[in-house]
């Protein structure tokens, strides 16, 4: 594999991750306003849609019994992550929750090395390691300041558990790219997605307001262009060089709380972010071609 071809898939999770970001952004408001459960369901549900006539043109089919297994799997661990994260978002401010959260790439190399058997090289290590490193720095320089509420107590909760499982998602989501296209990947996962929270909506479901359903509506097709972007990533590129670069997330939070909110960068914040560059690149680069001669 020559050097552009290698770089393409880490840009490409890097454009994922941002989109990912974007669509937490929105999310938020829609579960402030909804709750957690109400936004992930009509969320999942629009996503449904919205791929379902990629899955109509390609003639409806139904992916063979393993590979629909794994679709199975990855969606009933993404179901309960959504909920725990986006309920913690409610309880915590976006930035800080992001950041929190990028333990799992750290906790998901070492899962990559027990699922999958890839050998996780040292590399991989010192960068997820740096990666966190700045993530410390971030949250220590923004939490490090403010008294923990009851609430913000629970929101870290919710969020260690979104991140244990994120974790394990991020190990599904290389063996599911290895036996499916994005676009399959898409559709099951919103679907079954929808399906699994389904049965709770007569209990709990709360019909949004017209903003609400805007915000609802925009992260679909944010998340659905995430989904496609990172599988397509995640079939060109182990899971232990792909997964550092999950911490650029943070970089995207930064950006869209500066644009969306006037909030400032502060010296932690830049502190962090080179850090986390650093290890995203230590992770990522190629070893030169060692010669013949």
């Amino acid at each position: 594999m020559n050097s552009r071809s290698a770089l393409a898939p880490v840009l490409a999770t890097v454009i994922g991750i941002g989109l990912f970001s974007a669509m937490d952004a929105y999310m938020k408001g829609a579960a402030l306003a909804v709750g957690a459960y109400s936004a992930v369901l009509l969320r999942n549900v629009a996503g449904t849609l919205l791929v379902l006539p990629w899955w109509l043109w390609n003639g409806r089919q139904i992916p063979a019994r393993a590979t629909l297994r794994v679709h199975v799997k990855r969606s009933a661990v993404v179901a309960v992550m959504a909920l725990a994260f986006f309920f913690s978002l409610t309880r915590l401010p976006l930035a800080e929750a992001i950041a929190l959260s990028f333990i799992a790439p750290l906790i998901a190399l070492y899962l990559a090395a027990l699922l999958l058997g890839e050998t996780v090289e040292r590399k991989a290590v010192i960068g997820a390691v740096l990666g966190l490193g700045g993530v410390v720095v971030i949250v220590g320089s923004k939490l490090g300041r403010e008294t923990l509420t009851e609430d913000m107590l629970v929101g870290l909760a919710a969020l260690l558990f979104s991140a244990l499982l994120y974790a394990w998602n991020l190990v599904i989501q290389r063996e599911q790219a290895l036996i499916a296209g994005p676009g399959e990947v898409a559709f099951f996962q919103s679907g079954l997605v929808a399906l699994a929270l389904l049965p709770g909506a007569p209990f709990l479901l709360q019909w949004p307001d017209q903003a609400a359903l805007v915000q609802i509506g925009t992260g679909a097709v944010l998340a659905v262009g995430a989904l496609l972007t990172l599988t397509w990533a995640y079939a060109r590129a182990e899971a232990q060089v792909l997964v550092p670069v999950e911490y650029t997330g943070f970089l995207w939070a930064a950006l869209f709380g500066w644009l969306m909110f006037a909030e400032p960068l502060t010296g932690g914040t830049v502190a962090g972010t080179v850090l986390i560059v650093i290890g995203c690149w230590i992770a990522t680069r190629k070893r030169p071609e060692q010669s013949a001669l």
